[in-house]
């Protein structure tokens, strides 16, 4: 809903917009720096929302123009599910290619050239788990799906987790990752274990601080245990999962919504060092990060060690998706907001144009927040995001594919889900003190002509009164 001081600001825009000419677009760049969609999160530069050409080497079938060495199955698959979920029919070639990057053991690796064969230690649990959940979405690829579940469920280790790349030490993100794309074929965290060991979801709560951690730490997730180092909470670790802890996986659709505010970890007055349960896991967790939105703006901050504090934007968008997920739309409301008012230069205005990746991401939340992708803060996200690869066999249906692409915000009001922020109020005050300099220049010259009728008007008096035309009945042109 629109505050009044908006539709006041609108309301004037409106009339002045109705009587003048079409202005440029007003840029209005993020003030955060930029944090890539791909599971390592890393930072991104500043350039031109339009595609540049793509780089040597990068196929013709795969979203993006950047180098796909690290996130090429990751940001493929993320864009097959969000153009899917906005019923974008891809080009054959897009889907061929995610099928060819499958080795024969059933697994993904990060990015592999084709023609070269597969390494067994790069493949790459998270490219895995993204691709399974592609292509579930997707249909008609069961055979591939299956063998990818049947080698994540080969490189479960024996306390459950999964690591990035097999024989590493397990992680939350990757087991979160995991987890979401188990439940997404339709098979259950909780069975699946290696033998003897722990199931998905008992190593997803090896990463989670309960009791035994300080109280504004519960519920947390950390990235990985640091033996003789104290525990601390990893932003995108709690985000990535969340979503799996509520049971979810890609895409988010509709949720149960509780009337409630997620509910903090309970603990007794004599805390013992057990895990949390399963049970309690997503809503600790929700009011968790619940609590580090409203402390940081209605975004989660970067906390890699030695970055500077600057927005993290992935780590919002999975924030998001996960507090739909367990039913709390409400505390996820503010921080789609702040996204719509600030992605644009992130999902767009990296060193290669659009990034797939945190568009596709973009989409994906705009829609779990009931929010428009084709209007996500003025950006037509599903449009970029199409444009960003092969032309699809049908494009997409929503908004209006000439329609700006540009942002139509800066920092959005937090109480607000418009999309409507500081950055149009400033271009509605420029339009106002425009409008106002013509009205007085408008008056001027009407003042002026009245002036002058005054001194003629007997003379045309008597030109009427001796048979001269009218005014309405001189031509058009004459008037």
């Amino acid at each position: 809903m629109l505050t009044a001081a908006r539709l006041g600001a609108a309301a004037l825009a409106g009339a002045l917009l109705a009587g003048a000419a079409a202005a440029p677009a007003l840029a209005d760049p993020s003030p955060d720096a930029s944090v890539s969609g791909s599971p390592s999160g890393s930072a991104s530069g500043s350039g031109s929302a339009s595609a540049p050409p793509a780089t040597p080497g990068v196929p013709a079938g795969l979203y993006g123009k950047g180098d796909p060495q690290y996130d090429g199955v990751w940001r493929q698959s993320l864009a097959l599910i969000a153009l899917h979920q906005e019923r974008v029919e891809p080009a054959d070639a897009a889907v061929q290619w995610l099928l060819d990057q499958q080795c024969e053991d059933g697994g993904w690796p990060s990015y592999r050239v084709e023609g070269v064969a597969c390494t067994p230690a790069a493949e790459d649990s998270n490219a895995t788990s993204m691709a399974v959940q592609a292509l579930t979405v997707l249909g008609s690829h069961q055979q591939q799906v299956t063998r990818g579940t049947d080698w994540l469920r080969a490189k479960q280790t024996v306390d459950g987790t999964w690591a990035y790349n097999p024989g590493a030490p397990g992680d939350a993100n990757s087991t979160a990752l995991a987890v979401n794309a188990l439940l997404a074929a339709g098979l259950d965290p909780a069975a699946t274990s290696v033998p003897g060991g722990q199931s998905a979801y008992a190593g997803l709560a090896s990463f989670q601080l309960g009791c035994w951690s300080p109280a504004e730490q519960r519920g947390a997730f950390v990235y990985q245990p640091v033996s003789g180092a104290p525990a601390a909470p990893n932003t995108l670790a709690a985000a990535q999962a969340l979503l799996a802890s509520a049971g979810g996986h890609l895409p988010v659709t509709t949720s149960d919504r509780k009337d409630t505010a997620p509910k903090a970890l309970t603990c007794p007055d004599t805390p013992g060092d057990g895990p949390v349960a399963h049970a309690d896991s997503a809503e600790a967790d929700a009011a968790w990060l619940a609590g580090r939105l409203a402390a940081g703006g209605h975004r989660l901050m970067l906390d890699t060690p030695g970055a500077a504090a600057t927005a993290d934007y992935n780590s919002t968008a999975w924030a998001v998706l996960g507090l739909v997920a367990t039913g709390h739309p409400a505390e996820a409301a503010s921080a789609a907001d702040w996204l719509a008012g600030n992605g644009y230069a992130w999902a767009a205005q990296g060193k290669s144009g659009t990034d797939p990746s945190a568009t596709a991401t973009l989409v994906l939340t705009a829609r779990a927040a009931k929010l428009d992708p084709y209007n996500f803060g003025g950006a037509n996200l599903v449009q970029l995001l199409a444009d960003s690869g092969p032309k699809p066999k049908v494009g997409p249906v929503g908004g209006d594919p000439q329609a700006t692409r540009a942002p139509g915000s800066a920092i959005t009001e937090p109480d607000e889900n418009s999309g409507f922020s500081a950055g149009w109020l400033i271009a509605v005050g420029l339009l106002v003190g425009i409008g106002a300099g013509i009205l007085l220049s408008l008056n001027r010259r009407r003042n002026n002509a009245a002036a002058a009728s005054a001194t003629s008007g007997d003379a045309s008096a008597r030109g009427a009164s001796a048979g001269g035309a009218s005014s309405d009945e001189k031509p058009e042109q004459d008037r």
